[in-house]
């Protein structure tokens, strides 16, 4: 299993929208969520994500690892 990648919110939120599916819902503070008509997902604008607080939020998507590293 790849080992997951430092990322911003900022360029996660990219990914998600380019390449998954994803659409800007609503932003509240520095959290914005996302949803692709299926799930509903929230991404804290930080400098730098958790790698376990990406983790969560690729479950929530429905990404795999391995096809969220084909893209970054």
């Amino acid at each position: 299993m790849s080992r997951l990648p430092a990322i911003s919110g900022k360029d996660l939120i990219k990914i998600l929208t380019k390449r998954f599916g994803f659409r800007v819902l609503r932003q509240r503070g520095s959290h914005v969520t996302l949803t692709n008509d299926v799930s509903f997902i929230t991404v804290p604008l930080h400098a730098e994500l958790d790698r376990g607080t990406l983790r969560a939020i690729l479950n929530d998507a429905r990404i795999s690892r391995e096809e969220f590293s084909r893209y970054t």
